[in-house]
């Protein structure tokens, strides 16, 4: 057998094992927690309530809550308002704002990232609402919005009392997010309703602010350092050694037909390549910050010798 049949038969070779690779690969894969997987039909998170001593004080209280699956389909609108007067019984109500209620501050932190994906099952809202009176007694309901999708509850407080333009009733909340969320960015809303009658009073979220916007979020279920984490889909691996002699047998073929191409004076000689100085690989990226915080503040408080006077509501 002459050099060029053999070469001739490696090149028909190397071009079926190509194709036999590109047939057998398998089929593009969605990226992991991206998608509904299974027990996603309910939402299930733990709240931590701190009612005073913002996030050095205790737990006011603790409730595991369920709530149905994440609705990520449609426009955005404004989710039904909480009309009962008791938390966690809704009724729609008017969606007309208080002058005499206002958000002053809301904080996020975000933490608890087991995969290291810079993706966090776990967050703790701080907001401090003011008001012209002297004291009021509220509660509040907080929701996600997945991929600017609509509003999910996630979250409703206890009564508590706010005494007017003070920072000292700060109130915080503080979920785990069990399962039914999904890896992406998520969006957070506050609600604030008067605990006597269920009246809507006042709303604070991305409209209002974007550091209640864009939060890397997933639930615990899909935070599993533990699975298998997919880089690139559709290819595969091994097969390495079985190529060598192909590699060789394409190399000597083009070697022949450059050699009978130019001549038999023809030789291939190396070029150097002069090396750049002072030119170093970028350095990797660092580790994960452990919390993602938001913080924002909200216009000044009123002056003492500014604020309104009105009769304490009973």
């Amino acid at each position: 057998m002459t050099i060029s049949v053999f070469c001739n038969y490696c090149l028909r070779s190397l071009f079926a094992v190509a194709v036999a690779a590109q047939l057998s690969a398998p089929a593009t894969a969605s990226e992991p927690g991206a998608t509904a997987a299974a027990g996603d039909d309910v939402r299930v998170s733990t709240t931590r309530q701190i009612s005073s001593g913002g996030r050095d004080g205790s737990p006011s209280s603790v409730r595991r809550d369920e709530y149905p699956a994440l609705d990520t389909t449609g426009e955005r609108k404004q989710p039904s308002l909480h009309g009962s007067g008791k938390p966690g019984e809704s009724s729609v109500q008017s969606a007309s704002v208080s002058n005499d209620f206002w958000f002053y501050t809301a904080d996020v932190v975000l933490f608890n990232d087991d995969d290291g994906d810079g993706y966090f099952h776990s967050i703790d809202l701080l907001f401090d609402a003011d008001t012209i009176y002297d004291a009021a007694d509220v509660y509040a309901v907080a929701y996600l919005s997945y991929e600017g999708g609509p509003w999910n509850e996630y979250a409703v407080t206890d009564v508590f009392t706010i005494f007017g333009a003070t920072s000292d009733d700060e109130y915080v909340i503080v979920t785990d997010l069990t399962s039914g969320y999904r890896t992406g960015e998520y969006d957070i809303l506050i609600e604030l309703y008067d605990a006597i009658d269920g009246a809507f009073l006042a709303e604070f979220g991305p409209a209002d602010t974007s550091e209640l916007s864009f939060l890397p979020l997933e639930d615990y279920e899909r935070d599993d350092p533990s699975a298998p984490e997919v880089i690139v889909v559709g290819s595969r691996g091994g097969g390495g050694a079985a190529a060598l002699p192909l590699l060789a047998c394409l190399l000597l073929a083009a070697a022949v037909r450059i050699s009978r191409t130019m001549g038999p004076g023809f030789r291939v000689q190396a070029v150097r390549v002069p090396r750049c100085r002072g030119l170093r690989p970028a350095s990797p990226c660092g580790p994960i910050p452990p919390a993602y915080r938001n913080t924002h503040t909200g216009p000044a408080r009123p002056a003492a010798t500014q604020r309104l006077k009105k009769p304490v509501r009973r």
